[in-house]
This record gives C-alpha cells, structure tokens and sequence, in this order.
C-alpha cells in the first residue's frame, strides 16, 4: 500500500506528467534534428565536398570475393566513416540546438524572478521571498540604528 500511496504522491504533483511530455517533445526534438540534419545541414556540405555523400564514405579494409557464379564467399570488410561523420553532425546539431533552448529558458526564467522587472509577473513564490528580503533588511535597518543610539 505505501508503495501505491507513494505512486499516487508522485502522479499528483506532476513529475510524471512532466515526465512524460518531456520524452514527447524530446521524440519529436530527434525527428526535427534528422530532418535538420540530414535534408538541410548535410546536401550543402556534399556539395561543397564535391558530391560526396558522407553516409556510403568507407576505407575499405578487404573487398568482398566471389566465385565463378557471382556468389559471395567473403563479405567485404569496411570502417563506415561517412557514418560517423554524419552521427558527428547530428550530435553537434542536437548540442548546439539544445544549448540555445536552454539558453532562452534560462533568460526567460530570470527575467521572471526579477523583482523589480515589472513587464513580467513574478511568480508568488519569489515575490514573498523577496518581500521577506526587504522586511528583514528593513529590521536590520533598525536594529543597528537603536543600538548606534
């Protein structure tokens, strides 16, 4: 039952709520980045490489053997580095996206608990801070000021 009761805790307060949209928009965050990468980012970087298409881009190590009948006995054996490179890109391109998201949610969260920034509405939480703030300023105000005298 306690373990019920601490499931039912965490439904409530949102985390799994959270949770769950965060792993849906990060679903559909890869597939934009995909696209992202490999429709838009990759085309130019082939044509400035001469046509070169980075995802068949291999080294070669033993080519592949076949018989009199065309069948192959060895398969080929080869380090797919085009691959890598285009792993590489969407790694960075997913970084780097990620990084500017952050970063606008990190301006967007400071400018919200800025007290004294009233274009934006300061959350309740950080409002009574602040106002504690100021009060307990204002006390140590006074306290000094009657023991000076």
């Amino acid at each position: 039952m306690k373990l019920l009761k601490e499931f039912k805790e965490f439904a409530v307060k949102g985390n799994m709520m959270d949770m769950a949209i965060g792993i849906i928009i990060g679903a559909s965050f890869n597939k934009v980045i995909d696209v992202l990468a490999k429709q838009v980012i990759l085309p130019p970087l082939s044509l400035l490489s001469d046509g070169v298409n980075f995802e068949s881009r291999k080294l070669i190590l033993r080519d592949e053997v076949a018989d009199a009948t065309g069948t192959v006995t060895i398969s080929e054996v080869a380090v797919a580095y085009g691959k890598l490179i285009e792993v590489f890109l969407d790694f960075l391109i997913i970084g780097f996206t990620i990084f500017i998201v952050v970063k606008f949610m990190n301006r967007l969260r400071n400018k919200a608990q800025d007290t004294d920034d009233v274009t934006v509405v300061t959350p309740k939480d950080i409002q009574l801070l602040s106002d504690l703030k100021d009060l307990m300023q204002e006390q140590n105000r006074l306290l000094k000021s009657n023991v000076s005298n």
